[in-house]
């Protein structure tokens, strides 16, 4: 949670703050966070001081990720989805491979060491920040003091931005709870921890290899063609998931999910920016992450409330009415917006 809030409470601030700075300046400002946060962590002796250093390693992340994809937004226009979901997709491989590197260096010298290898790559990584292309559209200090104001009530003030974030935030809102409680459900059904690992790892490698595949497609397709057929899929595959316990009909469905999870975000963060005016990617981007920050966090809460008074399939099929009725609902949406633009 101490990483999860300062994403709610940032991600606005920055991308904003990124329309009237520039990206570049906001992407290094978070740089610098990201190659001192894991030497912090060497000097923590209390859990206040954990709880501290994760909120200053968490405004980073939150920083870094809204920005970044203003950032991508901004200099790509016609593969828009495409780069998002690229530069997405290089996100989840370093996510998924530090926990194993991790576990590596702590079984060959201490936790130590792992903040120190941290504290080194972040060094690189700012190092590498330097060499990021001159911005296209490059931002100037001239706007009016209500900058952040008047961007968000422009944001807010579209309706297609706002339920488009919703959608974002209701299908990470069943990704979290997934994520928390489907290796609980699948342990419950007497399936060993190693065989979890590849349920979990089937549906990070459909989203990986998939995502940017559904990104070409939206761009070529439409980003309501892809987002709608996505959160059906992911809908029934999470309705699906208590009816078989196996190992390979979870991983079959997990997968399954995995592919509307990509084709849903592969396209909402190129929709958002589709739709944005006057250049405020940073704080288009920044509503769509504050949203799904907030969605994702509700997720296992909601979920774990779900479990512990009527079961598992209970909670799945919640989560599943969520995605179908999200489907419905921008689908509906999507088709009055077409209608009164003709």
């Amino acid at each position: 949670m101490a990483s999860t809030v300062p994403g709610i409470l940032i991600s606005f601030p920055a991308g904003a703050l990124s329309d009237y700075l520039g990206k570049r300046s906001i992407i290094y400002a978070a740089l610098i966070v990201f190659a001192t946060a894991p030497f912090l962590y060497l000097l923590v002796s209390d859990v206040w001081q954990l709880i501290a250093v994760r909120f200053y390693h968490g405004f980073a992340t939150a920083i870094f990720g809204t920005v970044v994809n203003a950032a991508i937004a901004e200099r790509y226009v016609q593969d828009r989805a495409e780069k998002l979901s690229a530069y997405s997709s290089a996100t989840i491989v370093g996510r998924s491979v530090a926990p194993f590197l991790g576990g590596l260096l702590i079984s060959l010298a201490s936790f130590r060491m792992v903040y120190l290898a941290c504290g080194i790559s972040a060094v690189l990584a700012l190092a590498l920040g330097f060499l990021l292309p001159a911005e296209s559209n490059p931002a100037t200090r001239s706007h009016p003091r209500d900058h952040f104001v008047e961007s968000l009530k422009t944001v807010l003030k579209d309706r297609y931005i706002l339920a488009t974030s919703l959608v974002e935030a209701a299908l990470y809102l069943v990704f979290g709870a997934v994520e928390a409680f489907l290796a609980l459900f699948a342990s419950s059904k007497g399936i060993p921890a190693w065989e979890i690992g590849m349920i979990l790892g089937a549906q990070l490698l459909s989203i990986v290899f998939l995502k940017p595949l559904m990104g070409v497609l939206s761009d070529k397709t439409g980003r309501e063609r892809v987002i709608i057929p996505g959160l059906i899929v992911a809908g029934i595959s999470v309705l699906l998931l208590p009816h078989f316990p196996s190992v390979f009909g979870l991983m079959f469905l997990i997968s399954i999910f995995g592919i509307g999870f990509a084709a849903v975000t592969s396209s909402t963060s190129a929709l958002v920016a589709d739709l944005t005016k006057n250049g405020a990617y940073g704080s288009s981007m920044g509503v769509l992450s504050t949203i799904m920050d907030i969605g994702q966090s509700i997720g296992p809460v909601l979920t774990g409330w779900m479990v512990g008074r009527h079961g598992y399939t209970a909670a799945f099929y919640l989560l599943a009415a969520i995605l179908l009725a999200v489907a419905i609902s921008f689908g509906y949406i999507a088709w009055v917006r077409v209608r009164h633009r003709r």
